[in-house]
């Protein structure tokens, strides 16, 4: 069976019109004849979305009990029994309530298109996996439902369903997208303009990105290897030279003619894994490629100039920028070298030739002398190999009585010269060959005793012989010297490896590298130092204590300038890495550079760490205040000004006020005194929470005494509640202040968002070790994206004015409850609305007793009476009708 096609409307934002183009295409196909049903559709109350539901086939939800409450999901049982041909499913990121048969709604879309069934589905690019860190970023929001990229990277079809903010908020003050209630609060806050640009220009490339993979599919697909220049893209090719920043700065200034190029950098290694390259020199490049806003590449090739422009072909490349060649007039003229091939080769990719600094100066400038492949221990073997047993086997070929031919002769010489090439390399293996043809010609080329050679044959063996001496020789110590390098280059490779894996493990990526750094090359201490801003510069301060200060060491006791150490490296102009210990030799240098640029960049990430970690409580403790003088500024002049008015009318002798006015302005100034008085106590709290010093004194309490004594301080609103706790639940530990301001903020909040004639309910139950109590009320709910934002201070969502309090009861709740050892947490009430679900640890009766014997035991001992008393009946009240 034929796997079904997914079809993803991608939005940048809630209300863009996802769901209405997904059933504008519904409606389509379903003109077209086409099997369609609807699999999950929500509409949000949205009526012009709704509308287009009319005449789609609805194949009815399946209902999932989670916790005592009833939740409807898509049944996908029923929509494959159904067998479309199509289903629309929207919300594909939504998390199913648990108990069904996938946790996560795009499962069950794999399930229908495994099935043969094309999809239509929605997702706004918040909720992709990739994108959560940034979109947290962008609004302040976390986002708890996500769907993993690939998901909507292998859909086949991806429709991006756009629209300006400013369109977007014009449909929000219209009432399309959200209720009125809610309208201000989503303006003010995701919504904002900037957050909305955002969030566009990331669906915006997000898609982009998916459209240049379909493109380059489309193309490889399709044999077309000729350069489609749709985006500009530059690639520039760094050697490890000194060259390269010159490079990488000019590359970055052609991308930058262009809005939107890509910047690649590329450095092309040496297909045998060999070390070619300086390590330290191409950090840095990769450093400043990425500082610049580019990528860095690395491909293996033994064609430098093929690999190149396989690369810069295999990414759509339009440009390619290389240096101009540093080799010689001599060598250029002997090979055309890499920049002139790659431009020949080329084909529609421009090639710039850049000139720097070394150009034709050499390949080998600035490089440094070229170390022997072998031991001296073994070329002094080899040259006395050569020595002694050249003679030894001169004096027994010619003591043989029938002798050999001069052929064998050859041989045997030929024999011991590989042996002395493998022993000692090069050197002693052409003095061997040179010393061994002497030999020949002598004693066993006619005529004997002389260096005269007779015939042609025996000059052309001799000749022979020395040439393939001498190659025999090359050959063993090029091998040796590519093995050298090989086990040089692995071990720098397993050392990088180590280090790197240190660093991204460990929670302080310096300390980690310099303590990896001391332990690999066994250092007594390791000092990275910083030149100071304020203190002598120029290279005559290098013992100056006043021009350095440590900005990290390990080990003993640290260098304060680079002429106390044994080496010293600089990164740059204003750091060094100093190490002092046994010395080092030169090979090893360049593993040292590298852990050097490493250094500087772990240095620069902490102090862009530090100075974040520093801004982000003065940013907070800002915003905090603006936000308390705003709201202050309001809601403690409300109240004052009410009492000061009931009191300034009762004082007056100008007016007679009845006793039920008098009545009256008391009443008026002691609700404004004591709505003053919660707000203080609030604000001292909240103060007290954020100080560490609010104090708490749990003790076990019962749920059927708390929660009445709450509802009475919340006076005639808090009669209207109704309460279910039942006789059997246990005892919670709490204190007892603090569970009643909480659980009067809690419902409090519930009162101001609660329709007529629909009040709260209050419910416990229990579950393991804690006790569970939920405030349900059916107003209009909080969007899941949104619940984290009530529970941050002075936050009103949904509020179009500051009648409604400061904005600290739910944050204030939650720092009290986690205080208490508890947890609140917001849920969806089956049919609209939120419940604020309170966790609290229960307290298991004593051994012996039930649990309403236990709680009339506590009460009796409260009231001071020591006899058993039969338990008072609960405060219940059962819903009335279904939800």
């Amino acid at each position: 069976m034929a796997r079904g096609q997914l079809r993803i409307y991608l939005g940048a934002a809630p209300g863009v019109g996802k769901t209405y183009a997904m059933l504008e295409e519904a409606q389509r196909r379903r003109g077209r004849g086409t099997d369609l049903v609807i699999g999950f559709v929500e509409t949000h109350g949205r009526v012009h979305t709704a509308e287009l539901l009319d005449g789609l086939e609805v194949v009815p939800r399946c209902t999932v009990e989670y916790r005592g409450a009833a939740f409807t999901e898509m049944d996908v049982d029923a929509v494959l029994a159904r067998s479309p041909q199509v289903a629309v499913v929207d919300e594909l990121a939504h998390t199913n309530v648990p108990g069904s048969v996938h946790a996560k709604r795009w499962q069950d879309v794999q399930l229908l298109l495994d099935a043969g069934i094309t999809v239509l589905s929605t997702v706004n690019i918040q909720h992709l996996e990739s994108l959560n860190d940034v979109v947290e970023q962008i609004t302040g929001v976390v986002q708890r439902e996500t769907v993993p990229d690939q998901v909507v990277r292998q859909a086949d079809q991806v429709e991006l369903v756009d629209m300006t903010p400013e369109a977007l908020r014009r449909r929000m003050v219209h009432g399309n997208v959200y209720q009125a209630e809610r309208i201000d609060a989503a303006l003010g806050n995701y919504f904002r303009v900037g957050n909305l640009t955002a969030l566009r220009e990331l669906a915006l490339l997000w898609l982009a990105d998916k459209v240049d993979e379909q493109l380059d599919r489309y193309r490889a697909d399709h044999g077309i290897a000729r350069q489609w220049e749709t985006r500009e893209r530059v690639v520039v090719a760094v050697t490890g030279g000194p060259e390269g920043e010159t490079l990488i700065r000019r590359a970055a200034r052609i991308a930058g003619r262009s809005k939107g190029a890509d910047l690649l950098a590329l450095h092309v290694t040496r297909s045998d894994g060999l070390a070619g390259a300086d390590p330290a020199l191409l950090a840095r490049h990769r450093v400043l490629v990425e500082s610049l806003g580019g990528t860095y590449h690395q491909v293996a090739g033994a064609d430098i100039p093929r690999a190149l422009l396989d690369f810069a072909k295999g990414a759509n490349a339009t440009q390619l920028v290389l240096g101009a060649s540093r080799r010689g007039r001599l060598a250029q003229m002997l090979s055309p070298g890499v920049g002139t091939t790659t431009a020949a080769l080329s084909g529609s990719i421009d090639v710039h030739l850049v000139a720097h600094e070394r150009t034709r100066r050499g390949r080998l400038s600035g490089l440094r002398p070229r170390s022997s492949a072998l031991s001296p221990v073994r070329r002094l073997a080899g040259f006395a190999l050569a020595v002694a047993g050249l003679p030894l086997l001169t004096l027994l070929l010619h003591g043989l009585e029938d002798g050999l031919s001069l052929a064998g002769d050859i041989l045997l010489y030929l024999a011991m010269i590989v042996t002395v090439a493998l022993i000692g390399g090069l050197w002693p293996a052409l003095l061997a060959a040179v010393a061994a043809s002497l030999l020949l010609n002598y004693f066993f080329t006619p005529p004997v005793g002389t260096f005269t050679i007779a015939g042609r044959e025996n000059l052309l063996a001799l000749a022979v012989f020395v040439l393939i001496a001498a190659a025999v020789s090359v050959v063993v110590d090029l091998a040796a010297r590519r093995t050298r390098e090989a086990a040089s280059a692995s071990a720098d490779a397993a050392t990088l490896a180590a280090v790197a894996g240190s660093v991204l493990r460990g929670a302080r990526p310096l300390q980690a590298l310099l303590d990896n750094l001391r332990e690999t090359f066994q250092l007594d201490a390791v000092t990275v130092l910083e030149r100071r801003g304020d203190g002598p510069a120029g290279p005559d301060c290098q013992g100056d204590p006043t021009a350095w200060r440590v900005a990290a060491t390990v080990g003993g006791a640290p260098c304060f300038t680079p002429a106390q150490g044994d080496t010293a490296v600089p990164v740059d102009d204003e750091i060094t890495l100093v190490l002092r210990g046994p010395s080092l030799p030169a090979a090893d240098r360049r593993i040292i550079e590298a852990f050097a640029a490493q250094a500087a960049l772990a240095l620069r990430q902490e102090r862009l760490a530090e100075e974040a970690a520093r801004a982000r409580p003065l940013a907070e403790a800002d915003r905090m205040r603006t936000a308390l003088l705003a709201a202050v500024s309001h809601d403690l002049r409300t109240p004052l000004a009410s009492a000061v008015a009931a009191v300034a009318g009762l004082r007056s002798d100008d007016v007679a006020f009845s006793d039920e006015d008098r009545r009256e302005l008391l009443d008026t100034a002691a609700e404004s005194l004591e709505r003053l008085n919660r707000l203080v106590s609030n604000l001292l709290d909240m103060s007290r929470l954020q100080a560490g010093a609010l104090g708490v004194t749990a003790r076990e309490l019962w749920l059927d005494e708390a929660v009445p004594a709450a509802l009475d301080e919340l006076g005639e609103a808090g009669r209207t509640v109704r309460v279910r706790i039942p006789d059997d639940l246990s005892a919670v530990r709490a204190d007892p202040g603090l569970l009643q301001r909480v659980l009067v903020n809690v419902v409090s909040n519930a009162l101001r968002f609660s329709p007529p004639g629909r009040p709260p309910l209050v419910s416990a139950s229990e579950l393991g070790d804690q006790v569970e109590l939920r405030v349900v009320d059916h107003g209009p709910g909080i969007p899941e994206e949104q619940r984290d934002q009530v529970f941050l201070p002075f936050q009103r969502l949904g509020d179009r004015d500051n009648d409604t309090g400061v904005g600290l009861g739910l944050a204030l709740s939650r720092g009290l409850t986690e205080a208490m050892g508890g947890t609140l947490l917001p849920e969806t009430t089956p049919g609209g609305g939120l419940t604020m679900v309170l966790n609290l640890p229960a307290v298991p009766p004593p051994a012996g007793l039930t649990v309403p014997e236990a709680a009339a035991v506590e009460r009796a001992l409260a009231e001071g009476t020591h006899r058993p008393v039969s338990p008072e009946p609960s405060v219940e009240e059962t819903e009335p009708g279904p939800r």
